[in-house]
């Protein structure tokens, strides 16, 4: 639980330093993901009676209110659309097309 829960502002604070709009989004959903993973263990340390109701409860609220909050943050940087001026973005090959030739040449 203590790692998964580490996790999620490891993979935040990461994808932020990379500058990157495609990494921010990605190690954002790698925290959803670790945020997903703490909540059942939450739900498996109560289910085993490992932590009471009450604070069951109180983290689990918690976990939602976090969840709300990551997923508002991925929808803003998908909005953003950052990735348009990355360096990088706008270099693509552009062949310049030429005609075939499709009779035989007086060589063969």
């Amino acid at each position: 639980m203590r790692r998964s829960s580490v996790s999620i502002s490891a993979n935040i604070a990461e994808g932020y330093g990379r500058f990157y709009y495609q990494d921010n989004v990605r190690f954002c959903y790698n925290a959803r993901g670790s945020l997903e993973e703490t909540l059942s263990h939450l739900v498996f340390s109560y289910e085993a009676k490992y932590i009471p109701g009450t604070l069951y409860k109180e983290l689990a609220a918690e976990g939602e209110e976090i969840d709300r909050m990551l997923n508002g943050y991925i929808a803003y940087l998908k909005r953003s659309k950052q990735g348009v001026n990355e360096p990088g973005s706008g270099h693509a090959i552009h062949e310049v097309s030429e005609p075939y030739i499709t009779e035989p040449s007086e060589d063969n």
